[in-house]
């Protein structure tokens, strides 16, 4: 049976050419890139080209503007983390009631350590109200973190505004790329950002392999701290492999962006449009404009997310629930609570998300199956208005 891969938000497959460029590097090069000996020592300019290529990925001046990290959560922790070891005496930190769980929940830990949370709130289409962030920013805010695009709706935030807010109020603005990297043009010289997080697992490079971009002039803290790598910003040995992959995934994205934002976005144009004509009480979560060009979240009222899922997966379709029930939790996911989505249809919610690897026929496949499966899970749930 054939895999509809249609949950690319979690993760993307690793593409060929990024398999090809990291096998000699678990094989022939497989020395210690900090090591005094040429065989180590080779390893520097495969390096430095895969820092410059995630600085051109988002625009970023300088490649000595890249600290490479195992994905978006360490990036996001040091981004954090930085700013608090460097401004003990600011306890206040702003984030949105949207943030992914590697802001979210750190934060949530942090309040628990003395640290006050403001959330910025969101209206029924995802969108931040900038007025509620202006007024919140304080003398003691250490640190604004709001993320550039939602992972489980595709909203984009204006980020440059943001930025503008924060530069304004003299306050650091560290903004979680990790959805937005590869699938909408980004250029951190233009805008005013202090750090930005990325994951390369998000745009078809290896798991466990990231990277911080810190602003020149910005005080940092590192995280890990031990030898001098990364220039002393992040300890540990350089994942070597790890490192020339997301370079050229980063290469392989900025290329293929046009790509995304045409034959991708029509195809989850089609595959949107197609469900909502075809199945009824069927509802897209969050602005339609203002979005990746890859993503959709549609609500189906009366029925359970996870038992779309589950149906889907016989048939070999993979998606993502917007609830949080395969957590073992019957409660929606924080994002469509903040937006105020009704139970009923948030607890039945679905995000689909594409990549370039899509083909028609996958989109075609999943809007012949799943108004079966909507239909057959209506036909049993006690919640469904033909059963009252």
């Amino acid at each position: 049976m054939r895999t509809i891969y249609l949950d690319n938000n979690a993760t993307t497959s690793v593409a060929p050419e990024v398999f090809e460029a990291m096998k000699p590097f678990f094989s022939e090069l497989y020395g210690n890139p900090s090591s005094m000996h040429s065989f180590g020592g080779q390893l520097a300019a495969p390096i430095d080209a895969a820092r410059n290529r995630c600085a051109e990925l988002i625009g970023a001046p300088r490649a000595s503007d890249i600290v490479f990290t195992s994905g978006g959560t360490e990036s996001d922790n040091a981004a954090i983390l930085s700013a608090l070891a460097n401004y003990p005496d600011k306890k206040h930190i702003i984030i949105s009631a949207v943030e992914h769980p590697a802001v979210r929940t750190l934060s949530q830990n942090l309040s628990k350590r003395g640290y006050e949370i403001t959330e910025i709130k969101v209206d029924e289409a995802g969108r931040l109200d900038l007025d509620e962030l202006a007024k919140s920013i304080r003398k003691d805010t250490a640190i604004v973190s709001i993320m550039w695009a939602n992972n489980e709706t595709g909203v984009i935030f204006p980020v440059e505004k943001i930025g503008e807010i924060c530069l304004e109020h003299n306050v650091l603005f560290h903004t979680d790329a990790v959805q937005a990297a590869g699938k909408i043009p980004i250029d951190v010289s233009k805008m005013p950002i202090d750090f930005l997080s990325v994951s390369g697992h998000k745009f078809h490079g290896p798991k466990g392999i990231g990277f911080l971009y810190i602003k020149r002039g910005t005080k940092f803290w590192p995280l890990i701290i031990g030898g001098h790598q990364e220039k002393g910003k992040r300890g540990g040995t350089e994942n070597a492999p790890s490192i020339v992959g997301i370079g050229k995934a980063a290469e392989l994205a900025k290329s293929n962006i046009g790509e995304e934002n045409s034959r991708v976005r029509k195809m989850r144009d089609r595959l949107e449009n197609g469900i909502i004509a075809s199945i009824s009480n069927a509802r897209v979560h969050g602005d339609r404009e203002m979005r990746l060009p890859n993503t959709t979240n549609i609500g189906f009222e009366y029925i359970e997310g996870e038992a779309i899922l589950l149906l889907m997966n016989e048939l070999g379709i993979c998606a993502s629930s917007g609830s949080a029930c395969t957590s073992g939790s019957l409660e929606p996911s924080h994002v469509l609570r903040a937006m105020k989505i009704p139970f009923t249809r948030a607890h039945g919610s679905i995000r689909f998300s594409l990549s370039r690897y899509n083909e028609e026929e996958d989109i075609g496949y999943t809007l012949l199956k799943l108004p079966e499966i909507i239909t057959r899970l209506r036909n049993i749930s006690p919640f469904s208005p033909a059963k009252k």
